[in-house]
């Protein structure tokens, strides 16, 4: 389903582009990519940060730092060109996407130049090659030699990789399971949802070296030596770029700074595994529940503003503005609300640079906005015809009448299900993560990629929500409580 959405959510970036907007994957006859990086003085990374060593995350000081190889790289890249990076994270098979929509400059994310890729992306050569190898729990170890051992097993992949490639051609007998994050796969391994993940050699060495629970095995893959590596993704057309980063890579290459890269994200990792209790990560999970908290907090209050707007213009008898909230309202109900915060974050970023955060929150509250309309709606048509033309007859007007008599009521009758609504904005927000906003979420997976953990900090992420919809729950209930007693007193 995810991958049918996605589907159409490139289709209509390439209409947009074929109409003109200069966002999508569209760089001028006389390339000038280099120099827009140069006047702006930032070099924008795109990357999914959980991929160690190539890129993963590290505490630094309480902050969340994108560390390993593939950062180093980009470091210099951005030095040579003589300006700062900033990196983006996101989920690696929505990075395309974010170039294609302009969100950033370049794409490194241990990707590999496939023909397909090619059609739609410009690559820097290969940077790194490294064999692929596949992870199995070390108790089934001796029950596999290759990949040729898998037959009718299930193994793990990540969603858009070369892996998924490789597994899909040449081992076709075994059912894959494709998901976006690595540590997601690791954690269906040790549950035994899977036998064996797909993944590059200095992958899955960095997971058996942290978890001796993980043992390695040689894919014996056949390759092809021009897909077989990494490189950098640019824009089609981003010829000036692509002709810097090749020499940054070569220089990197003659310094033989590979190695040295390697052994600082591995020397990071093995801080990141010094201490992997959860409590030394409270800082991650206190950060998450911030954000968790800002966002579902904002998304309420615009929701209930919009809310309340649009269900007054369904009910209205203005025909134009009852068939726009109609409209409004059945699509919002009837598109996922993942979709949305990929349109409004890669979408509208096509004509504003607009910060994840942001389009979370806007995603989030335009789609609370359309069910709380509807939850006001049936509020108000709750409410007898009678009151209202009583309280017309004694000459209020029909504000003073929706003021004073139909809302006050339809306020006590809509509670719980307003309550309900503003409980689930809590867990729903967290689809936001998928764009690189620090929720709960997030955090949840820096902590699995920092710790090789897989279970407890879903645990802990568990406990947390609980505890927030619980405590919110409790609040909602005491104010309609209140309610209720106000109207037996009165």
């Amino acid at each position: 389903m995810k991958k049918k959405w996605m589907r159409w959510l490139t289709a209509l970036l390439v209409l947009l582009s074929f109409l003109g907007f200069s966002g999508i994957n569209h760089v001028q006859a006389a390339d000038d990519s280099l120099q827009k990086v140069k006047d702006k003085g930032v070099l924008v990374m795109g990357t999914s940060p959980d991929y160690p060593p190539y890129e993963f995350l590290v505490n630094d000081g309480g902050k969340n730092t994108t560390v390993g190889i593939d950062i180093s790289i980009a470091k210099q890249i951005a030095k040579d060109m003589g300006v700062k990076l900033q990196i983006k994270s996101m989920d690696f098979d929505l990075l395309l996407v974010g170039l294609q929509t302009g969100k950033v400059d370049m794409v490194i994310s241990a990707m590999t130049p496939t023909s397909e890729r090619k059609q739609s992306v410009d690559f820097s050569e290969l940077y790194y090659t490294a064999e692929q190898s596949i992870i199995v729990n070390k108790a089934d170890a001796k029950l596999y030699k290759d990949k040729d051992s898998f037959v009718g097993k299930k193994i793990g992949v990540q969603t858009g990789s070369l892996q998924a490639d490789l597994a899909k051609e040449q081992m076709s007998s075994s059912p894959q399971l494709g998901l976006a994050k690595y540590t997601d796969l690791v954690l269906a391994l040790k549950s035994h949802k899977v036998e064996g993940i797909v993944a590059e050699e200095p992958v899955a060495l960095a997971y058996v070296q942290h978890d001796p629970d993980l043992a390695l095995i040689n894919g014996k893959f056949t390759l092809d030596p021009s897909e077989n590596g990494q490189a950098i993704g640019f824009a089609k057309g981003a010829t000036s770029l692509v002709a810097a980063a090749n020499k940054s890579i070569d220089k990197i290459k003659k310094k033989g700074l590979i190695k040295q890269y390697m052994t600082e994200a591995a020397d990071k990792m093995t801080t990141n595994t010094t201490d992997t209790s959860m409590i030394h990560y409270w800082k991650y999970f206190a950060k998450g529940i911030g954000y968790t908290l800002l966002i579902t907090a904002i998304s309420v209050v615009i929701g209930v503003i919009l809310g309340t707007l649009l269900a007054l213009m369904r009910l209205g008898k203005n025909k134009l503005l009852h068939a726009l909230a109609v409209a409004y309202i059945e699509f919002v109900r009837g598109t996922p609300l993942m979709i949305q915060v990929m349109f409004v974050y890669f979408g509208l970023g096509i004509f504003l640079d607009i910060p994840a955060l942001l389009a979370g929150i806007i995603a989030v509250a335009l789609n609370s906005g359309a069910y709380v309309a509807e939850i006001i709606r049936s509020g108000i048509e709750s409410i007898p015809v009678g009151q209202t033309e009583a309280a017309r007859s004694l000459g209020l007007s029909q504000k003073q009448t929706m003021q004073s008599v139909v809302f006050p009521q339809a306020l006590k009758n809509i509670w719980p299900a307003l309550g309900n609504e503003f409980i689930s904005l809590i867990k729903e927000s967290s689809i936001v993560s998928i764009i690189g906003v620090t929720d709960l979420i997030y955090q949840l997976k820096v902590v699995q990629t920092a710790t090789y953990k897989g279970v407890q900090p879903i645990i802990v992420a568990m406990v947390i929500y609980f505890v927030l919809t619980f405590g919110l729950s409790k609040i909602l209930g005491y104010f309609e409580k209140r309610m209720k007693h106000d109207e037996a007193t009165h």
